[in-house]
């Protein structure tokens, strides 16, 4: 890719071929190849450092049409990723066990996901947006033995979730179900949250969760800004009287960023 132009052409393409594998979607694995495919080349594509001169190029032209191409591209992407999640549940199920690249690298985000906030047994984290194939919570429990409750909108994937920690994870303490924050008791005695990166709300729902947590709690939010932007919904100002920056995982070669917050009484 040599110019600005090409740029463009291939997040078209991206975007063309993303609407089209979420729409063969069938509760099948039957086109879970092409997905698998489709996700590791743009995985790929968004840490290319080579990109990020020409998207700067792009951001600083501005226009309507490239910001609804980006608005695009990020809610197609995510589906995607969130159907491929589905079509490795379902591989699960039929015997297959192997790790697409992309989420290798989900695996090794998740090794670096609280800082110095560390996770114990003691712990209890809740991961808002668990997904199909829930590796967050089944790594965080098998890893240090806390307990861990999953929420998604989406039932298939709750169900899909549960047979993946029945055969996965069958012993450790982990619980999914569809349910928003508010209808939870465990979010008060949460120490710990985790926000998918492909929670198109999450910062409002971050906002919400202000007061229905406990004073401790740490908020891990997974955010890309700039090129990888393209893939996660993007970091957002917080109201400084409810939540406050304490600290920004910045990993270069990874899909995604980390955000972590407090609340400002517990900062420092």
């Amino acid at each position: 890719m040599n110019t600005v132009v090409d740029f463009t052409r291939q997040l078209n393409d991206y975007l063309n071929t993303f609407e089209q594998l979420a729409r063969k979607y069938d509760h099948s694995i039957h086109h879970a190849e092409q997905m698998e495919l489709a996700i590791n080349a743009y995985s790929h594509w968004i840490t290319d450092k080579r990109h990020e001169s020409f998207w700067a190029e792009k951001e600083h032209e501005g226009g309507t049409g490239f910001t609804q191409l980006v608005l695009d591209l990020r809610h197609q992407s995510s589906r995607c990723v969130a159907i491929m999640e589905k079509y490795r549940a379902l591989k699960l199920q039929h015997g297959e066990v192997e790790i697409a690249d992309y989420f290798k690298n989900i695996e090794e985000c998740i090794e670096k996901e609280f800082g110095s906030f560390h996770v114990t047994s003691d712990s209890k984290v809740l991961l808002i947006g668990s997904g199909a194939f829930p590796m967050t919570p089944l790594l965080i429990a098998r890893r240090t033995g806390a307990q861990v409750v999953g929420i998604d909108i989406d039932e298939e994937a709750i169900g899909l979730g549960r047979t993946v920690v029945n055969t996965l994870g069958a012993g450790l303490r982990i619980h999914l179900q569809k349910a928003s924050v508010h209808e939870l008791d465990f979010t008060k005695e949460a120490t710990h949250i985790i926000f998918s990166s492909t929670v198109a709300m999450k910062y409002d729902i971050l906002d919400q969760l202000h007061s229905l947590t406990n004073e401790h709690v740490v908020v891990a939010m997974r955010y890309g800004n700039g090129l990888k932007s393209l893939f996660n919904y993007p970091q957002q100002e917080t109201d400084p009287l409810k939540w406050r920056l304490v600290d920004n995982i910045l990993r270069p070669h990874d899909v995604f960023d980390i955000a972590l917050y407090q609340k400002p009484s517990h900062v420092g």
